[in-house]
């Protein structure tokens, strides 16, 4: 599915994120950028040592990387020029999740940006064992990535939202109806 917002292209795919082409690919990460499982150990072990042993550099510098923050990495073996590794939170049902979810999102096109990325794909930032809720982290998603087009205009080209499964990638369908039709 794909649509055409303020000249970007958002696109909503099934698949598998490692599989995909762009010039950053957003990790799901946890804060010791180790490489866990999900997507985080997916993109770990698709991508090779070199990312592993760039997020120890980067761990030891600062200290890893806090819930809502981004860090980048090369992209090793995957189909891309960088690995944007962000932090979701944890879901405890507290209004500060729904922030630094948000955060995740635009900390990570902010980076992308900064990086000059002119196409972006991100997997479902926290919906995995971190446990939140699809449906609200797809509206949280796809407000943030819509505020960012709204205020960085021709940034991106295209903007990829990559769901592994079908019932997540219908309920990303039905919230950009909601977001982008409003």
């Amino acid at each position: 599915m794909k649509i055409i917002y303020l000249g970007t292209i958002i696109e909503l795919i099934r698949g598998d994120i490692t599989k995909i082409t762009a010039d950053a690919i957003v990790n799901a990460a946890n804060s010791s950028l180790a490489g866990g499982g999900g997507v985080d150990g997916a993109i770990h072990r698709a991508a090779g040592r070199v990312i592993a042993e760039q997020c120890r550099k980067i761990v030891k510098k600062q200290g890893g990387c806090k819930t809502g923050e981004a860090v980048y990495t090369d992209a090793g073996n995957l189909d891309a020029k960088y690995i944007i590794h962000t932090v979701g939170p944890i879901y405890r049902v507290a209004a500060s999740d729904e922030t630094q979810l948000s955060s995740a999102y635009t900390n990570s096109l902010m980076l992308a940006k900064k990086l000059g990325a002119r196409t972006i794909a991100f997997p479902s930032i926290s919906t995995g064992i971190y446990r939140f809720p699809i449906k609200k982290a797809s509206l949280i998603a796809l407000k943030a990535i819509k505020r960012f087009v709204e205020e960085n205009r021709e940034t991106f080209k295209k903007i990829t939202l990559v769901l592994f499964s079908e019932y997540d990638f219908n309920i990303y369908k039905m919230a950009v109806a909601t977001v982008f039709d409003s």
